[in-house]
């Protein structure tokens, strides 16, 4: 029931072929992956050594090194390797990963996005170092725990994506509740860390214990157009002549670089969701 359960072999004919390093450095950059993983200290975002300091209610977590390195990051990987991470949340050496990684929303990822991305960070310059261990409290310690939270919390494949069949309105729901796991900041938690259904995208307490992450529904922003959605995905600009700050600020360096029509989809998708009060602290 506990034991970590990846979902691709090395030969798994779903991962035939060779993917889009170009499609995936857009994959890349809706996923975020730079503010995580890239060394801290330093000014390249490509840089993917790892090592940032994430504090957390759970302890503090350190996202490991991907990049090309064979010894340090993730240089001897194949791209099944990357799958059962993302989609399983399972090290290629058969242990759970820590949910600190957000692959309860990866996991609804296509397996055209995986080789893409794994085509591109193939791409990257390797970076030597490993990042310093994590430190979680004690409950969390026993990483074999952690299939407990899975069989509770964890649905492998899954989307919480709320489908239409409009194009424009779908491929904001898979960028919004999957590729950029927007939920995983802007919804508060229970105790054992999962995220509360009922707060989803309505914002509450940051994590890391830095702020008040903001409600993110019509609750919260619904004076906002679409198109003050999208500027603010392009500049960081506010309605409310303002600018985004914190992580936030982090998030816009990647939806720049994303394509129009995606920023697009993304701001159609947050307008379409349910208004929700935001919790209290």
């Amino acid at each position: 029931m506990t034991a970590p359960a990846p979902i691709f072999s090395a030969n798994d004919p779903r991962l035939a072929g060779v993917g889009d390093a170009g499609r995936g450095k857009d994959v890349f950059a809706a996923g975020d992956c730079a503010s995580c993983h890239a060394t801290p200290g330093q000014p390249d975002r490509l840089r993917l050594g790892g090592g940032l300091a994430l504090a957390s209610p759970f302890g503090t977590f350190r996202p490991p090194n991907i990049s090309s390195d064979p010894t340090d990051g993730i240089g001897n990987w194949d791209v099944a390797d990357l799958g059962n991470a993302l989609i399983a949340g399972v090290s290629p050496d058969g242990k759970h990963y820590y949910p600190a990684f957000p692959y309860a929303s990866y996991t609804g990822m296509t397996v055209a996005d995986i080789k893409d991305l794994y085509a591109y960070l193939k791409t990257l310059p390797a970076v030597t170092g490993r990042a310093p261990p994590h430190h979680p409290k004690i409950l969390f310690a026993v990483r074999r725990s952690i299939g407990f939270w899975k069989a509770l919390f964890f649905r492998e494949g899954s989307s919480k994506a709320n489908l239409t069949g409009d194009a424009v309105h779908d491929r904001g729901g898979y960028l919004v509740e999957t590729l950029s796991h927007c939920a995983e900041c802007h919804s508060t938690r229970n105790l054992l860390g999962a995220i509360k259904s009922h707060t989803r995208f309505a914002g509450g307490p940051d994590q890391q214990g830095t702020g008040y992450i903001p409600n993110i529904t019509p609750a919260g922003i619904g004076r906002w157009s679409e198109a003050d959605i999208e500027e603010m995905l392009t500049t960081g600009n506010t309605p409310t002549h303002g600018r985004v700050g914190s992580s936030m600020a982090d998030v816009v360096i990647n939806t720049k670089s994303l394509p129009e029509s995606d920023r697009k989809a993304i701001a159609r998708y947050i307008k379409s969701l349910a208004p929700r009060l935001t919790p209290h602290p």
